[in-house]
């Protein structure tokens, strides 16, 4: 097992660097954004070390392709193919996960090279004559939309894309002949089922890639242009040679031979999950020409419309580094999935067309629920639409919503049916271009799926037996968090009865707090609960929680936090309850999940179980006591280091909490648009609103002391409340906040000024 961080909460002080900023009026925002090259605040290294298995390489927005450095797969850290702490670079593949636990893609891998013919990818100890090389960090260059390495090889690699297309330039030294392996039997934790190569004429080659791994079958078909002419393509095999100009088999790889000794070669490769004629029309609209240098600065263009979404000005380079970082790995997945004619390859192997909206996939949904999910309802309205469709059909093609469905296989991994509480959210918020009822019918019939894990149970008996399911509590607990979504969609629809049934279930946490313990409990078939228990015990994988203990899963109740309160018998008892989950110490055992880290005392921030908990003092009255954790959790666990995100980024998850954070306010409940207020991080930040809008948070007198909230005003009337909702924030505006370095006990304190859940 990991190692993971542990650290004990100090009772007060606890500062974060002050970042001061300040940002033009809402009229010079457009102006103001365009000037700035947002790029040169990110750097895509952190969250390359450690457990963040974040992606490293070329990228646009949303991107179908992640073209990028792959190391041999060595386990759990190299889920997105690289990991700061290697030295093995094997090639260039393009597809990647970004900050998952789980591996996969890593499809169609570019190595250049020089010399003879070789194929093999060799060992991380051995790599003597294969096709892989030895690298340096110091002759690596990464930022958003590019990608460079001089690798030990003497081959320099530069890579750029599109949405659809990768394009490489390839500069190899004088002498030898110049090669490019296409390996089309490697990828990323996955094998590979079948693959084809044909050379179609001197400058063209197209093939696919079928594999087999987290996603139960992924396609990918591609054709691959050159500038430069192409002497031979040898076939192998594996490493057995096979001829010439087109091979099927299971582990295909091509060896492309330059004619001539140019120096450089560029080479591009479109992909399309339906065909290779899809991939060659994707290629025709987005790259037709050669211009490397034209894409990179479309790309960056691209970054930087994402990236001024959110303006921050401040003195404080790290501060910016981080926030903008974050910002921008919240905007690489998910992915875009459909070719340009609007085509796609569903869950059930058919392929779709719907030019009505945008098919996009890798959804890693039982964590983006929870932060993202929101971020985009205030920054991408209409994308979320897109989301919501993709869902939509997603369902028709399975029988049920998506779980973490990835390129066209659903991976069923993860407790819940964690689309529901995102178009629940959605459809309250009141986003616009999804049909409603059919999104309702696909909620309810996804939450009354039998093949569903332990739903039965749920509708049977309210709970689902430990000695029946694993992880049931985990599992049974999001299901109630997901069914409440479903309880608010319904009342705002009218539908009185279904409204009743999800609501009851909204509340089955109930069924598992053990008021003698005060914890949530396991319960088993006969009734009886779970004993012996340990509530600090986590067995990954077959225990009673999803990658958690019992402390963790006491406090997940995000869509009913009052009737939680009520439970452990008030405000005070919670509050101490609360209190103490920061502190309190514990063995989870030696089969506990390594994505249990970034500890404070039980409280986990690098898993998303935990994101909401330092949010929940506000609905007890004490808003000041989540300023302090809030503002700690940042100093400590976002750093601009490799190892700088605490946890899997699980597809700009932890990101999106940090960037929620830095704004001052988070959505504790998923369904139910009410954000509740932390510590803003910046003196100033700006969010420019899809309707030409903007709104403003500013925070006078914020400083490292300076953390907690004095006092409120919203465009300038006096504001008591401790949350904002979010059509205040979509209308646009000032909220302003002035901060002190001791607590204002009184702001927020006062039951009808506290957050709420309305039944």
């Amino acid at each position: 097992m990991k190692v993971n961080k542990r650290i004990l909460l100090p009772s007060l002080s606890l500062g974060l660097a002050a970042l001061m900023a300040s940002c033009g009026q809402s009229a010079q925002h457009a102006s103001s954004a365009a000037s700035v090259n947002y790029t040169q605040f990110v750097d895509p290294y952190i969250g390359s070390g450690e457990h963040g298995h974040v992606f490293v390489g070329a990228n646009v927005p949303f991107g179908a392709i992640q073209v990028g450095p792959q190391n041999i797969h060595k386990g759990w850290d190299w889920c997105s193919g690289y990991h700061y702490s290697d030295s093995v670079i094997i090639g260039f593949s393009h597809t990647h996960l970004s900050g998952t636990g789980c591996a996969d893609l890593g499809d169609v891998l570019l190595m250049p090279y020089t010399g003879a013919v070789r194929t093999a990818r060799g060992e991380q100890d051995d790599i003597e004559g294969t096709a892989s090389s030895y690298y340096s960090h110091a002759n690596e260059q990464v930022a958003p939309g590019y990608y460079a390495l001089l690798m030990d090889n003497g081959v320099k690699a530069e890579m750029t894309a599109t949405e659809r297309v990768g394009l490489h330039r390839f500069t190899y030294p004088a002498g030898e002949a110049h090669r490019l392996l296409i390996n089309l039997k490697e990828g990323n934790g996955d094998r590979s089922v079948e693959t084809y190569l044909k050379k179609l004429d001197d400058y063209t080659i197209e093939g696919y890639r079928f594999s087999q791994g987290w996603s139960p079958m992924h396609k990918v078909y591609f054709v691959l242009k050159c500038d430069q002419p192409i002497e031979s393509l040898a076939v192998f095999n594996d490493d057995e040679a096979a001829g010439n100009d087109e091979l099927t088999g299971k582990e295909v790889k091509g060896v492309v031979t330059f004619k001539g000794d140019a120096e450089q070669a560029l080479v591009k490769i479109a992909i399309s999950s339906v065909s290779c004629a899809n991939a060659q029309a994707n290629m025709r609209s987005e790259l037709a020409h050669w211009d490397f240098d034209a894409v990179h600065n479309e790309a960056v263009k691209k970054w930087n419309d994402q990236l001024s979404t959110i303006t921050v000005d401040t003195d404080d380079a790290r501060a910016k580094k981080i926030f903008y970082t974050s910002m921008y790995h919240a905007f690489i997945a998910p992915t875009l999935y459909c070719d340009v004619n609007g085509e796609f390859r569903g869950h059930d192997d058919k392929v779709y067309t719907n030019n009505s909206w945008t098919n996009y996939s890798t959804f890693s949904l039982w964590d983006t629920y929870r932060t993202l999910n929101p971020l985009f309802t205030i920054l991408k309205p209409k994308m979320v639409a897109d989301l919501v469709n993709s869902y939509l059909s997603i369902y028709d093609q399975q029988g049920k919503l998506p779980i973490w469905p990835l390129v066209g296989g659903e991976t069923e991994c993860m407790p819940g049916y964690s689309a529901v509480p995102i178009i629940a959210d959605a459809y309250l918020k009141g986003i616009q271009g999804f049909d409603a009822e059919r999104a309702y019918h696909d909620m309810v019939a996804s939450a009354t799926y039998e093949q569903q894990k332990g739903v039965t149970y749920v509708m049977e008996r309210g709970y689902i037996p430990a000695d029946k399911l694993h992880e049931s509590t985990s599992v049974a607990l999001e299901y109630a968090a997901d069914d409440w979504g479903i309880a608010q969609m319904a009342k705002k629809m009218g539908k009185e009865a279904d409204y009743q049934t999800f609501l009851k279930r909204g509340k089955y946490y109930e069924q598992y707090f053990d008021k003698s313990l005060n914890y949530m409990r396991p319960r088993m078939d006969d009734g009886s609960w779970r004993t012996p228990y340990s509530p600090f015990r986590s067995v990954h994988g077959t225990g009673d929680f999803t990658e958690g203990t019992g402390w963790q899963y006491t406090f997940f109740v995000p869509q009913h936090p009052e009737g939680l309160i009520a439970l452990m018998g008030g405000d005070e008892a919670f509050i101490t309850k609360l209190d103490s989950l920061f502190v309190v110490e514990g063995d989870m055992g030696e089969g506990a999940s390594a994505d249990i880290s970034g500890l404070i005392g039980q409280y986990a921030h690098g898993n998303e179980p935990s994101h909401h908990v330092a949010y929940l003092y506000p609905y007890a009255g004490e808003q000041w006591k989540t300023a302090e954790k809030v503002r700690y959790i940042q100093d400590l666990f976002y750093t601009d280091q490799p190892e700088g995100v605490i946890g899997n980024e699980d597809c700009g998850q932890m990101s999106a909490w940090h960037i929620m954070s830095a704004l001052g306010f988070y959505q504790v409940n998923p369904s139910n648009g009410v954000f509740v207020f932390g510590s803003p991080l910046f003196a100033k930040a700006s969010v420019r609103l899809e309707n030409g809008k903007t709104f403003e948070v500013v925070a006078e007198g914020n400083s490292k002391e300076n953390i907690y909230i004095q006092s409120a005003t919203l465009n300038g009337q006096p504001y008591e409340k401790s949350y904002i909702l979010y059509d205040d924030i979509m209308q646009g505006g000032t909220l302003t906040f002035v901060m002190g370095n001791t607590p204002n006990k009184a702001f927020g304190a006062a039951v009808e000024n506290r957050p709420h859940t309305a039944e």
